[in-house]
């Protein structure tokens, strides 16, 4: 038998035309959703929390700057760096931060670690020249090297270090700079913040700030 096939009636067609309507009644939704929350999220909301942060938090909102005399500024053309990010500091009159990985070094365009695990062969090497380095630099044998003066942080751009680095530097300094010690070791021990909240984290020294209130001693 040959077979027949039955001809579209009137209501195949409507239905048709009706699933066609649904379909473009829930695409024009979707994208007026889309339109209205990319201006919301994507343009109100940022400028909304950039506004009260300019408002109530300036300095922080504009990258919580300093100036060479340590004060803070809002403008990029006043700054000598941020609190925020660490920077490289050469020579024995300044206090040194710990290494970074982050490109040539502090680079805020390639901040990121080493990637090398704890057993990588390269990264156990590295650790130990600069261990050898900080030891023959400070005068002090490679057992008293602390942790952060051989390892960088994750970021690369880690602007503090711990206060047993800061204090490890303390006579070098001082003699570069021709300070009496107990001087420079207070200095280290005004700039030495606590542990956030009490309990997060650990003390630390803004290498930055440090280095600026040391130039105004003299």
């Amino acid at each position: 038998m040959t077979p027949t096939s039955t001809p579209p009636t009137a209501s195949t067609g409507a239905a048709a035309s009706s699933t066609l309507v649904a379909l473009g009644r829930h695409a024009g939704a979707g994208l007026r959703m889309l339109v209205a929350f990319t201006l919301l999220l994507g343009l109100a909301y940022p400028l909304a929390v950039t506004g009260v942060a300019q408002i109530a938090f300036p300095w922080r909102a504009a990258g919580s700057l300093l100036t060479s005399d340590g004060a803070r500024t809002t403008e990029r053309s006043q700054a000598v760096g941020s609190a925020l990010v660490g920077q490289g500091f050469e020579g024995a009159e300044w206090f040194h931060p710990r290494p970074s990985a982050a490109g040539d070094g502090y680079d805020t365009l390639a901040s990121g670690g080493s990637h090398l695990g704890p057993q990588n062969a390269d990264l156990a090497a590295t650790v130990a020249a600069r261990r050898e380095q900080v030891a023959a630099e400070e005068g002090v044998g490679l057992a008293d090297v602390p942790a952060d003066a051989v390892t960088a942080s994750g970021s690369g751009l880690d602007p503090h270090v711990s206060p047993q680095y800061a204090a490890l530097q303390v006579p070098r300094v001082a003699a570069a700079r021709g300070l009496d010690p107990a001087v420079v070791r207070d200095l280290v021990a005004a700039h030495t913040a606590g542990r956030p909240l009490g309990v997060l984290g650990d003390p630390r020294v803004n290498v930055l700030e440090l280095n600026l209130a040391l130039e105004r001693l003299e």
